[in-house]
């Protein structure tokens, strides 16, 4: 059985987790991190001197940094239609992947969901939260005409690139913000809602991460 070191709360972790269920990798998660500590030990960081989450055991592979943990998973367990073998077909999913890592997540979870969430109220920037949402929104509109004609980002099969742009909509969701009216992209939202393993994976309750 393969593992996975990580709080449920994580959503690097909630990331890897998914992937791990879509594929049909048998999983077992181990809290590390946040409250539950553990980062800092030797073992460890024998396994990812980062001392972050998640990290991945699969027989002697481990691995760190959950995009290449997806990928991992999706070159070594994925169907034909969750890792398109061909470049051609593979790149552009790969490239709204990208974007989901370094343009979305640095606004949506690292600007708005850490203010909101993990900052306390005193110490807010709301003048700054506004612009970032607003930024958030905008981002948001670039990626919905992918879902106007398929049910997946731009397939009709889930894709890895549905797990690292997906798994975000919970928390876009979620958050106490003003969204634009997006139908194409709320649909999707939907058809992800109803897959148990986002459900079970990603789903998850973080006011425990509140900070007031």
């Amino acid at each position: 059985m393969a593992t996975i070191w990580g709080r449920a709360t994580s959503s690097n972790v909630q990331l890897a987790m998914w992937g791990a269920a879509e594929v049909g990798l048998d999983i077992e998660r181990i809290d590390a991190g946040g409250a539950f500590g553990g980062t800092e030990t030797e073992d460890f960081k024998a396994m990812n001197p980062n001392g972050l989450v998640p990290v991945l055991k699969d027989g002697d592979l481990v691995l760190f940094e959950s995009a290449a943990i997806l990928r991992y998973l999706g070159a070594q367990y994925g169907s034909d239609a969750f890792w398109p073998p061909k470049p051609k077909q593979r790149a552009p999913l790969d490239a709204w992947a990208e974007w989901t890592k370094t343009t979305l997540c640095p606004v949506l979870i690292y600007q708005v969901f850490w203010t909101l969430v993990r900052t306390p109220k005193v110490d807010r920037d709301m003048e700054a939260l506004s612009e970032q949402v607003t930024q958030l929104g905008e981002l948001m509109s670039r990626i919905t005409p992918e879902f106007a004609n398929k049910p997946f980002l731009g397939s009709d099969h889930l894709s890895f690139a549905d797990i690292m742009f997906g798994h975000t909509l919970y928390r876009y969701y979620t958050l106490p913000i003003e969204r634009p009216d997006l139908p194409d992209l709320a649909a999707y939202y939907d058809r992800l809602k109803a897959r148990p393993a986002y459900q079970e994976h990603i789903m998850v309750d973080y006011s425990s991460l509140q900070m007031g």
